[in-house]
């Protein structure tokens, strides 16, 4: 991470941090609804992905697939839903979130529906370790 890079306080209230990959920072939303990781690059003063400089844009997206591998092995995920909106947080952030038919919110977006459902402390910290051996961290 660089000097300037300073984590958006909402973004670390989403969830614990697992490590950090050569571009970004990487954190578990802990809601138990649905497996979802918030990447952040860590540079300064990014809003939008075009902020970004082509060669970190391009290693965004190979840790992007990278996140979304992990994410798809941990299993039960039928589907990635990825997105950088920013609405609420303006601080980049992409979200990778896990999905599958009858989730809490299927077919329809995760954003706003109903209250998170924190993790147990056991299941969330078995969760975190499979994550991190899943993305090497």
């Amino acid at each position: 991470m660089t000097d300037s890079f300073a984590l958006d306080p909402r973004l670390a209230a989403d969830g614990p941090a697992l490590g950090n990959l050569r571009l970004c920072h990487v954190r578990l939303v802990d809601d138990a609804r649905f497996p979802w990781l918030v990447m952040i690059p860590a540079r300064a003063r990014l809003v939008e992905i075009i902020d970004l400089p082509a060669e970190d844009r391009a290693l965004l997206m190979e840790e992007i697939a990278t996140v979304s591998s992990a994410l798809k092995a941990i299993g039960g995920v039928e589907k990635l839903n990825v997105a950088a909106l920013g609405n609420v947080v303006p601080q980049l952030h992409v979200h990778i979130v896990g999905r599958a038919a009858g989730d809490a919110a299927w077919p329809g977006p995760v954003f706003g529906t109903g209250p998170r459902e924190p993790y147990e402390p056991g299941e969330r910290a078995a969760l975190e370790a499979r994550l991190k051996t899943a993305l090497g961290l």
